[in-house]
C-alpha cells in the first residue's frame, strides 16, 4: 500500500465518518472532505442561542434500530437518551394519533372497537380484490381500505412526494404499521433514543481520531490529491456531472416559528393530512429532548414544505420513481467502471436509508474494502446492494 496517498471520503456524514474511523483505527490516513461548514450532513444539529433548544437543522432524526452492534456503536460516541416519537395527525380538522393503531381506528370511525372487531371491520373495508399491489395507491386501499387511505395517505403523500400516489411504487407504503393496539410509539425497534448533545457531536467524536483530517467547506470537483481509494456519499448522478441527466430527488423547505408560549403545539410532530394545507408538518424542537424542556425558554418551531429538488438544493431523499429506476440503472454501470471509488450512502446508493442502516452499511463496506486494499485488492467500487 502506497504510504503517501490517503482513503478520501466525501461527506462527512455518518457514511464517511464511520468508514474514515475503521480505516484510522487500522493505522491509515484518512481526508475526509464535505463542502457544508459542519459535519453530520443532514443529522446536523446545534443549540439555537436564544432558547437553548437542541435544533434538528435539517429536520427531526430519531434514532432507532434493532442492530445490537450499530446501537453499542453509536453509543460509545455519545450518550443517548430514551425517546419515542408519538406522532399526531391532522385529517378534516380533528387531531388522530399516528401510526394507524386501535385508537386512530375508534377515533375515525367513531367507535369503540376491541382488537378484534377492528381487525374485522378493517378486513371488510380493505380492497381484497387486489392480489398483488403495483402502486402506493392500491397497496393502501388492500391494506387500510378507503377511508383511512384517504383521512391519512392521500394528500399527505401528494404533498411529501410531488405526484399522485398512484405513480409510486407499492414498496414505500410497506414502511408504514397498523397496528390494532393502542401502541402509538411510531417505531417498533428495540434500540430508540436521541444523543443528548445532538447529532453533529456524535460524528465528530466518530470522527476524532489523530489518523483523520476532516477539511469542511471543500468540494469534491475541487479534491487536489489522487487517493489510494475514494468513498462517495454524495448524489451518484453528481460524481458523473449529471451526464446522463438529473435522479430525481425531494428536498424540503422550512419556515420557523419562535414563539414565547412554553407549550408550542404541545408535541414534537404533528402531520396535517389533507391536500389543502401546503405543509407537510410542523415539528416542535424542544419535544425532541424532554429531558431537557427546563433547560429551554418559549418554543422553536418549522413548518415542512416538500418539493422536487433543483440544481443547487439539498437533496433530501430519491424518489425511485420507474424512469429513475432505469436511468440509476445507467449510473450504477458507469460506476461499476470504476476502480477506486466505493458508492455509499442514501444518496450514493440512491435509496431511502435510515441512520441505522448507513451506519451497518459503512461499516460493512469500510471493513470489505480495507480488507481488499491490505491484500492488494480493488474493492467492489459500488455498494452490492445499491440496485
Amino acid at each position: 500500500m502506497s504510504a503517501d496517498r490517503r482513503i478520501v471520503c466525501v461527506g462527512a456524514g455518518f457514511s464517511g465518518a464511520v468508514i474514515a474511523r475503521e480505516f484510522a483505527e487500522a493505522g491509515h490516513r484518512v481526508l475526509v472532505i464535505d463542502e457544508r461548514d459542519h459535519v453530520a450532513g443532514n443529522c446536523h444539529t446545534e443549540r439555537d442561542a436564544e432558547t437553548g433548544i437542541m435544533v434538528h437543522r435539517y429536520g427531526p432524526h430519531i434514532f432507532h434500530t434493532d442492530n445490537r452492534e450499530v446501537w453499542d456503536y453509536v453509543n460509545s460516541h455519545a450518550t443517548f437518551m430514551p425517546y419515542v416519537n408519538r406522532v399526531k395527525a391532522v385529517s378534516g380538522g380533528r387531531v388522530y394519533s399516528l401510526p394507524i393503531n386501535l385508537h386512530t381506528i375508534n377515533q375515525l370511525f367513531g367507535t369503540a372497537m376491541n382488537p378484534a372487531e377492528a381487525r374485522a371491520f378493517i378486513a371488510e373495508r380493505s380492497r381484497q380484490d387486489i392480489a398483488e399491489p403495483q402502486t402506493f395507491e392500491e397497496q393502501a386501499l388492500k391494506f387500510v381500505g378507503d377511508e383511512i387511505y384517504k383521512a391519512f395517505f392521500h394528500g399527505y403523500t401528494r404533498k411529501q412526494w410531488g405526484v399522485e400516489p398512484s405513480d409510486l411504487p407499492a414498496s414505500i407504503l410497506k414502511r408504514l404499521p397498523l397496528r390494532f393496539t393502542y401502541d402509538d410509539n411510531y417505531f417498533n425497534h428495540a434500540f430508540q433514543g436521541i444523543p443528548a448533545e445532538g447529532y453533529t457531536a456524535l460524528v465528530a467524536s466518530i470522527l476524532d481520531h489523530e489518523g483523520i483530517e476532516t477539511r469542511l467547506g471543500s468540494r469534491f470537483e475541487d479534491l487536489d490529491e489522487a487517493p489510494l481509494h475514494l468513498f462517495y456519499s454524495g448524489p451518484i448522478d453528481r460524481y458523473f456531472g449529471h451526464r446522463l441527466g438529473r435522479l430525481g430527488y425531494r428536498t424540503l423547505d422550512f419556515k420557523e416559528i419562535r414563539s414565547a408560549d412554553d407549550e408550542g403545539i404541545g408535541n414534537a410532530v404533528l402531520n396535517y393530512c389533507d391536500a389543502d394545507v401546503p405543509w407537510t408538518r410542523i415539528t416542535d424542537h424542544k419535544y425532541f429532548a424532554p429531558w431537557s424542556l427546563d433547560e429551554t425558554r418559549g418554543s422553536l418551531q418549522f413548518r415542512e414544505y416538500s418539493r422536487a429538488c433543483e440544481a443547487g438544493d439539498i437533496p433530501y431523499y430519491p424518489i425511485r420513481l420507474v424512469s429513475d429506476k432505469d436511468l440509476l440503472g445507467r449510473y450504477v454501470a458507469l460506476a461499476e467502471a470504476e476502480r477506486r471509488v466505493t458508492f455509499v450512502g442514501r444518496l450514493g446508493t440512491y435509496r431511502y436509508l435510515d441512520m441505522d442502516v448507513t451506519i451497518a452499511e459503512a461499516m460493512k463496506a469500510g471493513r470489505a474494502a480495507r480488507a481488499a486494499l491490505e491484500t492488494g485488492d480493488l474493492p467492489r467500487p459500488f455498494y452490492e446492494s445499491a440496485a
